[in-house]
């Protein structure tokens, strides 16, 4: 399996005890492959996704979101996925 095309986001793990909360940042990566998306814990098959979209949050990245049959999934990212959103909707429009 070829890799596409992929997107570095970030999963915050919120870690609370009884004097304080810390966040603590989980780098991770979306992957494009011909037939699906693939993230740390979950997979998409193309069939299944229906648009991509991306919403920028003041200056320090945006909320990726993978619009699929069984929900809207978002994703957290610090840097353009203009790359990544553009190669999915090539694959999810072409299914």
């Amino acid at each position: 399996m070829q890799i596409i095309a992929e997107q570095p986001y970030v999963k915050v793990e919120r870690q609370v005890n009884s004097i304080e909360q810390v966040d603590i940042e989980h780098q991770r990566t979306l992957y494009l492959y011909h037939e699906k998306v693939v993230t740390e814990h979950r997979e998409f098959p193309i069939k299944d996704i229906m648009d991509v979209s991306y919403r920028l949050i003041g200056d320090k990245g945006g909320l990726l979101y993978l619009h699929t049959s069984k929900g809207v999934y978002s994703y957290i990212v610090k840097t353009s996925p203009e790359e990544f959103v553009l190669k999915c909707k090539e694959h999810i429009y072409n299914k």
